[in-house]
């Protein structure tokens, strides 16, 4: 049976929406938050600025997708949220060094999304709660194993995780030779007597 008119206009609008994500999702990658704008990535699926608008009601909202997306991406290469999400943070925040327009994206988006009216503001409000909760999760995992002292707050040390991992890459967009994921596997390797990545 085919398609009726509004279920092909709905299937086409929601593969340009894709197209315009991905695409932005490449030029920023590329080109770091401040150099990419809405006329590059308009240019690289064939539509003006009003067009992209069409789909995305602001530069902040199509920019708070694409971090959505390369969380996306992130859980599916490096595990997803699992038990053990010390060990996946370690390796996300390698792989940043990588891609420094989408950490630079990151860290500006955090900071404005401080605003109740800004578009990323419940979701990077929601990612914070899950990844706390997440690594609370793995760290008592490792309590439970043996590997993790037992008079630790998983609570305070997920919250430390996350302001240590968000704080490197922080540093690093200002100096390249930090060695973020270095730093943190040793930060966290203090104060939990393990290596996120596992038991030292």
């Amino acid at each position: 049976m085919s398609l009726d008119a509004p279920t092909r206009r709905y299937a086409k609008g929601a593969a340009k929406r894709r197209e315009i994500l991905d695409a932005a999702l490449a030029v920023v990658a590329e080109h770091g938050y401040r150099n990419s704008s809405l006329q590059e990535i308009a240019d690289a699926v064939g539509l003006t600025k009003a067009g992209v608008l069409h789909y995305f009601d602001s530069r902040e909202e199509l920019m708070a997708e694409v971090v959505r997306e390369r969380d996306t991406h992130d859980r599916a290469s490096f595990g997803g949220i699992e038990t053990d999400l010390l060990g996946t943070l370690s390796r996300t925040i390698e792989h940043n060094g990588t891609v420094p327009g989408l950490v630079q994206l990151y860290s500006r988006l955090v900071v404005d999304a401080e605003a109740p009216e800004h578009p990323a503001h419940e979701y990077v409000r929601e990612r914070y709660a899950l990844l706390v909760d997440t690594l609370a999760a793995s760290v008592r995992e490792r309590q439970r194993a043996g590997s993790v002292r037992a008079d630790l707050d998983p609570i305070v040390v997920a919250r430390a995780a996350t302001a240590l991992s968000d704080g490197l890459q922080l540093q690093w967009l200002h100096d390249r030779t930090v060695d973020m994921s270095g730093v943190f596997d040793a930060a966290l390797e203090l104060m939990l007597g393990t290596t996120p990545r596992g038991t030292a």
